[in-house]
């Protein structure tokens, strides 16, 4: 039997207004197992290396998994998009996303710091091409994205730049120098992503120097601000998708997470920042928070993956 073409397009009508939330919920889903993903490859990571950053790690995930999954438009041209991992100690996490988004592969994430690896314990852009630019001395990243994305403003690319902050690096009078030339020369292709974890290498932020107001101190720069729970999917496509069409200014997501996200021992736990050995018992005890299952574990303890 004929269809008839007034029913097709009815049919169309119907799926187009339905089609955007299903695509919604599908993406919260992939990108919610992409974070996963990321905190079981960056775990295992650390404990194969002996040493690094879990902590900041796991709280950055989610905010990875958005940023690499849906806002980033990769690509060897000069108008793909960048992204800057301004704290460069959450490596593990960078490399993590690398092998969950098919930059390089788990077996290369879990090289984490060994010798002769091209993933050591802060990103290298000449080890890899994928790494827009080295870092891992506070602030200096932050700078290098705002130079990108002036270039990029000059040249009338389309392309926009992408950065994500630690808090504790935001005591870092460098930052608030770049914050003010990039609202000078009004880069609204710049998108400042800040991991809030309120947790630096020794104690909370608070007891060591508070930033709060935060998001008053980024209005006052001249920067489009938004504040999200950093756990939260939705959320944070959504502030994304915001920052890529508002225009006039440079922007900021504040996005409050929980360091130590995903591993019930390390939340909100100071000593879990960095410099961490973990041992196969804790590393497990992670990994079944993560969702591996009891037959995998022994595979990602000796690295089999």
């Amino acid at each position: 039997m004929q269809v008839s073409p007034t029913l097709v397009a009815a049919r169309e009508a119907r799926l187009q207004v339905l089609e955007p939330p299903r695509r919604l919920a599908a993406a919260i889903e992939k990108l919610s197992e992409a974070a996963r993903a990321i905190r079981r490859t960056a775990i295992a990571a650390v404990y194969h290396a002996t040493s690094g950053h879990p902590g900041g790690a796991l709280s950055s995930a989610d905010l990875f998994a958005c940023i690499y999954g849906d806002a980033l438009r990769r690509g060897d041209d000069l108008n793909r998009d960048r992204f800057v991992l301004s704290k460069g100690h959450a490596a593990p996490a960078l490399y993590a996303t690398g092998a969950e988004f098919g930059l390089c592969s788990v077996k290369d994430a879990l090289s984490l710091r060994k010798l002769g690896s091209r993933f050591q314990g802060h990103p290298h852009v000449l080890d890899l091409p994928w790494v827009e630019t080295s870092t891992g001395s506070l602030g200096q990243g932050f700078s290098v994205a705002i130079g990108m994305a002036l270039g990029l403003k000059m040249k009338k690319s389309p392309a926009r730049v992408y950065t994500m902050l630690g808090d504790g690096e935001l005591q870092e009078g460098e930052v608030w120098e770049g914050a003010m030339c990039a609202a000078h020369h009004k880069l609204d292709n710049l998108v400042a992503v800040i991991d809030y974890n309120k947790l630096q290498s020794d104690d909370f932020n608070a007891n060591i120097m508070g930033l709060e107001p935060l998001g008053d101190k980024w209005r006052a720069f001249g920067w489009h601000v938004q504040e999200i729970d950093g756990h939260n999917i939705a959320l944070i496509l959504e502030a994304l998708d915001h920052a890529a069409t508002a225009g006039g200014k440079p922007h900021v997501i504040i996005a409050h997470t929980i360091k130590g996200r995903g591993v019930p021992y390390m939340e909100n736990v100071p000593a879990w920042h960095g410099s961490v050995k973990m041992t196969p018992q804790q590393t497990e005890d992670a990994l079944r928070a993560l969702g591996v299952a009891e037959a995998d574990l022994k595979n990602w303890i000796e690295g089999n993956v």
